[in-house]
């Protein structure tokens, strides 16, 4: 059966600020560097006034809507559900996710009254990414932001991590998980970020509940996730929760566990300058190969040649130049 979307999205909507700094500056400034921190508002304008005139740039983001958005550009039709308020952020917000194709129930429904969350994405010398989220809007999102027909027609529904957080967002998740379940409709989890799997575990097992169709994390993690040391312990703790398990390796690449199948992907030498949504757009570029009937190994090679990519410039998306090298990538692959 055909389905109008590929992929519907649930997550955060946060429009990313990216900032050039240092690791001692991060530690002058007393924020945790490589990792995701849930801050106030209040704190997040202290730090900007920090980094005053360090800006580089802004996008509409959120880990989930990252991996919508990529999967997106690289040809699939995606669907995204998220909250955002009636403000210049949130109509930027809006106004990005319109521009990229991607079907949104912020086409139809009136922006709700409030602050759209903001993300300050520090970006070091070392390629690493560093990132303060003030919520807003985003904490509050429920049920009532889910497009109940356009999920049940799409093929997969896809479910960030730091949703976990909100009790009310883990909420909806579980409702959307049950209407996916009775149309079968198949679903992809991304645990997110060790601070998440550190911090809000709970919302993170309520989700995947019972276990998901796939499986996507880093080696942190893995191991944090499964408490374990290594990633042949981990695998075989995260398959019990997953079919398909993904876990990425950086520029070492991918592992990709499907029952009995372990397939190593090998990573694409870079020089990397900004790791930021790289392991976002590695899920919805395999998302978008499974889409395409590509073996998982297939997939799992376009996603880690996207990451590649994107992670030598700045910004969690890429450029037409670099997205006009991954679809030649893509397309080779087909033929293969």
């Amino acid at each position: 059966m055909s389905r109008k979307y590929h992929i519907y999205g649930i997550g955060n909507a946060l429009v990313d600020f990216e900032i050039e700094t240092t690791p001692d500056e991060l530690a002058e400034l007393g924020v945790e560097k490589g990792v995701m921190t849930l801050i106030e508002e209040e704190r997040q304008q202290e730090l900007s006034r920090a980094f005053h005139g360090k800006h580089h740039s802004r996008a509409c983001g959120g880990s989930a809507a990252n991996t919508i958005i990529g999967a997106q550009t690289l040809g699939s039709q995606c669907f995204y559900s998220c909250k955002v308020a009636n403000d210049e952020t949130g109509n930027f917000y809006r106004d990005d996710l319109i521009q990229h194709g991607v079907h949104s129930n912020l086409s139809t429904e009136s922006l709700a009254e409030g602050k759209t969350g903001k993300c300050l994405v520090m970006i070091t010398a070392d390629a690493d990414r560093t990132m303060n989220t003030f919520l807003g809007i985003t904490g509050d999102i429920g049920f009532e932001q889910i497009n109940e027909d356009a999920l049940v027609n799409s093929d997969y529904l896809y479910v960030e991590g730091y949703l976990a957080s909100s009790p009310v967002a883990v909420d909806a998740v579980l409702k959307a998980k049950s209407l996916a379940k009775a149309n079968q409709v198949k679903v992809a989890f991304s645990l997110s970020d060790p601070n998440m799997v550190k911090f809000c575990r709970e919302g993170l097992e309520k989700m995947i509940g019972e276990g998901v169709d796939i499986l996507f994390c880093n080696y942190d993690e893995a191991t944090q996730y499964s408490g374990t040391e290594s990633l042949e312990e981990a695998v075989k703790v995260l398959s019990l929760l997953a079919k398909t398990v993904v876990i990425t390796l950086g520029p070492d690449g991918a592992m990709i566990v499907d029952g009995e199948s372990h397939i190593k992907v090998e990573g694409n030498p870079v020089e990397a300058i900004d790791t930021n949504g790289a392991g976002d757009l590695f899920a919805g570029s395999f998302l978008h190969a499974i889409g395409q009937r590509m073996p998982l190994e297939s997939a799992g090679k376009l996603a880690s040649f996207a990451s590649s990519q994107l992670v030598t410039q700045f910004g969690p998306r890429l450029t037409d130049s670099k997205l006009a090298i991954v679809k030649a990538f893509a397309k080779e692959l087909q033929q293969s």
